[in-house]
């Protein structure tokens, strides 16, 4: 088939006499199709090109080597350049085109690249006679294409990759969505052309038949091509329009591009393999992941980065079937090369997923590299996700030679002093490498769990959520049974000290003990949280419950005591209340061997001022603990035991002494107990039938906080009442607070207060035979010089009243 041919020439800038015209069409090229062609084929000069370019310069200027597709299907591949004109336009730019309707493939079903050296580009108009095709007399295969690209590509190793990358998604079938061409800035519009020769070789071809390009332009922003190729000077303004730019005739860039696909396709031009290109594309998958191309560059001793290498395993791992043996030997030798020294965990992760894939599937000679390579970084590289091969892939001599090497650094390791600080992730991982390779840990294994079991509480506390380590630390246990009877051991043993934390841990990763272990406090810590979902606040019930899931008494098992007492009040003290009933559910010596007697003391000196069984509950501890209890706690039971005593009436003489030596023994006391003892000593002190030795030590003692205390209770309304109904008590007061003149300042400051607002106020109530009833007892008890001064003081505040009533009136006369 003959294809139409079209030639155009248009004037040298600045010549505004004649226009550029075409100056042959061939057949089948109508006037639409030729106005959409005339845009693509102008041609700007380069800057300072001279008005008159000698031949040697003519020659040098750039040519626009351009493939378009119009706009009814048809495609264009033509070549304009500057051409000698006449004396009034010294030069003039031809353009030689070939036109393609629709659905016509290129002779040859070559790509329009390859015509780029076609010699039959006329640099003239023909006149007559038959014109050759450039598209046809192409040379066959593939070297006038790829003549000379290796040393282009080598050249231009820095921008290779992310050029590539664009070129990669300028042939995508939809236009890219960022709008505009990619810019390709080199001074020489041929190496333009040899960018595209690249791509004419790295991608497929339907991508490189979407590639629409010209080699040269001015107005790269305007171009409704996919590449073009610009001079230095229009980069800035190509960058202002917002395009895609790569200046490969400037400094290399600095940002490596995130494509992993072009990445490797950089490496392979470098190495000067091409032909690798076209063995990826035989491979399936997609044509551009970075997987297959990886592969086959490290099957041909193509030097990969880890990124890559990674693509590469982890493509084989999910397509184990596509390559065969030999190139399976190669990857995997190109894999575990121990030349490499940047792998990355992403890498290792992908080997591990290669190793699954192969293992069983290949000989062990093929796999053991790969699981060497998975243990030595697991053991070396500290790597925690990794997925760790099965035990047999570790048999025979090279199993042996394996944990030769690795055997003593995984037991220095899981030695070494810093173990405390190990993650849980990194002893799991190095348990589960010692199993695989049949090192025995014998010796190391209690202390290792003893330090895995306190670790994991205190990373599970730390995370929120079930824990990183979870799934390998459960699979560890599944793993190795001794590990797991060890740990759980371990964990049972922290549990009484620590039921809030091993608690929280057992809702977070689910262990497995419903083996024959006995495990008491962690079925206690695993039951707390069910029993206080089913039984709300009920705190006796939940302790109940709690301590049955122990399946042990706590005659048997003090410490039972000591976990379900932390589970249940965790760092509260109990209630009075609970208090009697912990100490009733068990001995004594239970609650000494589980050191739960020390939460009784804090539910007896914590309890508020009115509960009366508080005093009860101290006079039991200190028979229950009397070597335990000691100190401040002591003493300040024995002062709460001295309360039941004061208000049983039955307490040891002395006693005011006592509540203030107890009290000073007690410092710092709580409040709620110097309360209720000062209260009850008062009380006593403010009783009829009080010894006079007590309220003689009381008042001498002028102890300020007992006196304010006295003070209290006497303004308060009980003694009040007592005052006015009962006038012995009247007398037996007034007695008392005028008996002791010489007591400390605070006492005699309370003492006259007590007299003047207290009991004056109750005697002024009183009837005459109350009042002479008063005075009467007042002389009988104490004398009758007391009667004297009873009838002085009570009369004295009658005569006050009658003084200021006649004085009122003398004024008012």
């Amino acid at each position: 088939m003959s294809l139409a041919q079209v030639h155009h020439i248009s004037a040298a800038p600045g010549d505004e006499e004649t226009a550029g015209r075409f100056t042959a069409v061939g057949s089948g090229v109508s006037a639409a199709l030729l106005a959409e062609l005339e845009p693509l084929v102008g041609y700007t000069l380069p800057d300072g090109t001279s008005h008159r370019p000698t031949d040697p310069e003519l020659r040098s200027l750039p040519q626009a080597f351009t493939y378009a597709v119009l706009s009814d299907g048809s495609r264009v591949v033509g070549r304009t350049a500057p051409a000698r004109g006449d004396g009034t336009a010294p030069v003039r730019f031809h353009t030689h085109a070939v036109h393609l309707p629709p659905g016509v493939p290129l002779p040859g079903d070559r790509l329009p690249v390859e015509a780029w050296r076609s010699p039959h580009w006329a640099a003239t108009t023909p006149v007559g006679g038959a014109q050759p095709d450039p598209l046809s007399m192409v040379p066959p295969g593939p070297a006038p294409v790829r003549e000379g690209l290796d040393d282009f590509a080598v050249s231009r190793g820095p921008w290779l990759a992310a050029v590539l990358a664009d070129l990669r998604r300028a042939g995508e079938e939809e236009a890219p969505a960022s709008g505009g061409p990619v810019v390709l800035v080199e001074r020489q519009s041929a190496d333009v052309a040899r960018w595209l020769g690249l791509a004419a070789v790295t991608l497929p071809k339907e991508s490189v038949e979407r590639l629409t390009f010209t080699t040269y332009t001015r107005r790269p922003g305007s171009s409704p091509l996919r590449v073009v190729g610009a001079p230095p000077e229009d980069a800035a303004a190509a960058r202002e329009a917002g395009l895609r730019v790569h200046v490969c005739a400037d400094r290399p860039p600095v940002d490596a591009t995130p494509d992993a696909w072009a990445r490797t396709a950089a490496r392979v031009w470098r190495s000067r393999a091409p032909e690798l290109f076209q063995e990826a594309r035989e491979l399936p998958g997609d044509p551009f992941a970075a997987g297959p191309l990886a592969v086959i560059a490290l099957c041909a001793g193509v030097s990969l980065g880890p990124d890559e290498r990674a693509a590469a395993a982890g493509w084989a791992a999910e397509r184990p079937y596509a390559l065969d043996a030999k190139r399976i030997g190669q990857l995997v030798e190109a894999l575990t090369s121990p030349g490499i020294d940047d792998r990355t965990g992403s890498e290792f992760d992908a080997v591990g997923r290669l190793f699954g894939a192969l293992d069983g599937r290949c000989p062990a000679s093929v796999t053991t590299p790969l699981a060497a390579m998975l243990v030595t970084e697991a053991v070396r590289g500290g790597n925690g996700s990794l997925e760790l091969p099965r035990r047999d892939a570790f048999t025979g001599p090279d199993g042996e030679a394996i944990a030769d090497v690795l055997g003593p650094e995984i037991l220095a390791e899981l030695e070494s002093g810093a173990g405390g600080a190990r993650p849980v992730a990194r002893a799991v991982q190095l348990l589960r490498v010692a199993r695989l390779l049949d090192v025995d840990g014998t010796q190391v294994l209690p202390e290792v769990v003893d330090r895995l079991a306190r670790t994991s509480l205190t990373e599970a506390d730390g995370s929120e959520g079930t824990p990183a380590f979870a799934p390998a630390l459960l699979e560890l246990l599944d793993e190795q049974f001794d590990v797991r009877t060890a740990l759980l051991g371990a964990l049972d043993r922290i549990a009484p000290d620590d039921p809030a934390a091993v608690t929280r841990f057992l809702e977070r990763v689910a262990l497995p003990f419903t083996g024959t272990q006995a495990l008491p406090h962690l079925r206690m810590c695993a039951e707390a949280p069910r029993a206080m979902t089913t039984l709300g606040r009920d705190r006796a019930a939940i302790w109940h419950r709690v301590l049955r899931a122990a399946g042990l008494s706590p005659f048997a098992e003090p410490l039972v005591l000591r976990t379900a007492v932390g589970l249940v009040w965790e760092d509260r003290a109990p209630t009075v209340e609970e208090a009697r009933l912990l100490l009733e559910a068990a001995t004594s010596d239970a609650h000494r061997a589980a050191g739960t007697w020390a939460r009784l003391v804090d539910a007896a000196l914590g309890a508020p001022a009115d509960t009366e069984d508080a005093t009860a509950l101290a006079h039991d501890l200190l028979r229950a603990f009397p070597q335990e209890t000691g100190g401040r706690e002591r003493a300040a039971l024995q002062l709460l035991e001295l309360c039941r005593d004061l208000r049983s009436g039955a307490p040891e003489p002395g006693w005011t002494e006592q509540v203030r030596t107890l009290r000073d023994r007690a410092a710092p006391l709580e409040p709620a107990v110097q309360e209720r003892a000062f209260a009850a000593l008062v009380e006593r002190l403010l009783a009829p039938d009080r010894p006079g030795a007590e309220l003689y030590a009381f008042v001498r003692s002028d102890d300020a906080d007992l006196i304010a205390a006295y003070d209290h209770a006497a303004r308060a309304e009980p003694t009040r009442a007592r005052l006015r109904t009962h006038p012995a008590y009247a007398a037996d007061c007034f007695t008392n607070w005028t008996a002791h003149p010489h007591a400390g300042t605070t006492w005699a400051t309370t003492a006259t207060a007590l007299l003047e607002e207290v009991l004056r106020p109750a005697v002024r109530g009183m009837t005459a035979e109350a009042v002479a009833e008063v005075e009467e007892t007042v002389g009988r008890t104490g004398s009758s010089g007391r009667a004297n001064a009873f009838r002085d003081w009570n009369r004295s505040r009658a005569l006050g009243r009658l003084g200021r009533r006649i004085a009122g009136r003398v004024r008012r006369g």
